[in-house]
């Protein structure tokens, strides 16, 4: 067992660096798509998309 010790350490450590970096992803990925979401209502309450009428500068 003790010539097998780095080995398992070394997966241990893969492990938890691979299952980390995945929480992040999806943990960044869920925020994106909350922006899109909330980007999208703000334009719905907007009442027209941005850019179909021209700006009045009277």
């Amino acid at each position: 067992m003790r010539e097998y010790a780095g080995l398992i350490e070394i997966i241990f450590v893969a492990v938890i660096a691979f299952g980390f970096g995945g929480w992040q992803l999806w943990s960044v990925n869920r925020e994106i798509k909350r922006d899109r979401e909330e980007k999208a209502r703000s334009d719905r309450v907007a009442g027209h998309a941005i850019g179909e009428h021209e700006l009045d500068d009277r």
